[in-house]
């Protein structure tokens, strides 16, 4: 499995996460409507998001005879009206696994910046890191101003889609940093007159 946003390098996927990411507890048929995508095709797309720990599936309860669904929500760590939070497994572990190693290289080389934060906020960087790393990026954390910079952007060629591929992948990282618990939050991508600049602000709750 390739983990990370990897998992939306298609523009497919990208489409399908944001309509996830708009309204909770969809089915195929309408993410094959919105998208025109054979539907497995579209099966195929919410494997790869569900393995990423992004996307999480629910079996329909049904009051009426017939095949119960397949519902699609997005991972994001936070409870809709009446529902459940909406935890991935594969989020909480990888987070968890983040944590440790993060604890580990923080006894190995101490830094006093590393004492501005709480551990669950440290724990939040480490799985946020942890994931955009494991997409291809090089992220650079300053943890005094809260900001992650992704420069250079490695989507930043697709300009035709530029706008929804930064919502959901602001999306993404909000939902890392929920379901690995704390009090960080992705405040917005700083303004930038180059497309290939890209400075994440995280606050604090």
């Amino acid at each position: 499995m390739t983990a990370g946003y990897s998992a939306i390098s298609s523009y497919s996927r990208v489409e399908i996460m944001h309509l996830i990411q708009q309204r909770a507890r969809r089915p195929i048929a309408e993410l094959v409507e919105a998208t025109g995508l054979h539907p497995n095709t579209v099966r195929e797309h919410l494997q790869r998001l569900i393995e990423a720990g992004y996307v999480i599936a629910e079996t329909e309860r049904r009051t009426t005879r017939g095949r119960p669904r397949v519902l699609y929500t997005a991972a994001t760590g936070e409870a809709a009206a009446g529902e459940a939070a909406a935890y991935s497994p594969v989020a909480v572990r990888r987070a968890k696994d983040a944590a440790r190693r993060g604890d580990l290289l923080r006894r190995v080389y101490p830094t006093e910046a590393g004492d501005a934060l709480p551990p669950d906020a440290l724990h939040q960087l480490d799985a946020l890191v942890d994931d955009l790393a494991a997409a291809g990026f090089d992220p650079l954390v300053d943890e005094d101003t809260l900001t992650v910079d992704l420069t250079p952007c490695p989507h930043a060629p697709a300009t035709d889609h530029r706008g929804t591929l930064c919502q959901v992948h602001v999306g993404l990282m909000d939902s890392v940093l929920a379901q690995a618990g704390g009090p960080l939050k992705v405040e917005g991508i700083a303004p930038a007159c180059d497309p290939a600049q890209c400075v994440v602000h995280l606050s604090a709750q």
